[in-house]
């Protein structure tokens, strides 16, 4: 499965409280979501950061990725 592009509305909602609702087991992930909801970084930075990751760990989070559509 790929990726949602980067103009998807799943980006903005993951990094805003949408985490809660994404099942993962993926600790890196959890806490990453973690960081980008308290964090006082603007919107777009913080949606590139959690892009990049989905990204650069694509292999293993098929399931996460498959999820993304549903936040």
């Amino acid at each position: 499965m790929s990726l949602p592009p980067l103009t998807h509305g799943c980006w903005k909602r993951l990094v805003s409280g949408g985490a809660a609702r994404l099942k993962t087991d993926q600790l890196a992930l959890q806490l990453l979501c973690s960081r980008m909801e308290r964090s006082d970084a603007p919107l777009d930075k913080r949606v590139g950061e959690v892009m990049a990751f989905f990204t650069r760990f694509e292999r293993i989070l098929g399931r996460e990725i498959a999820q993304l559509n549903t936040l």
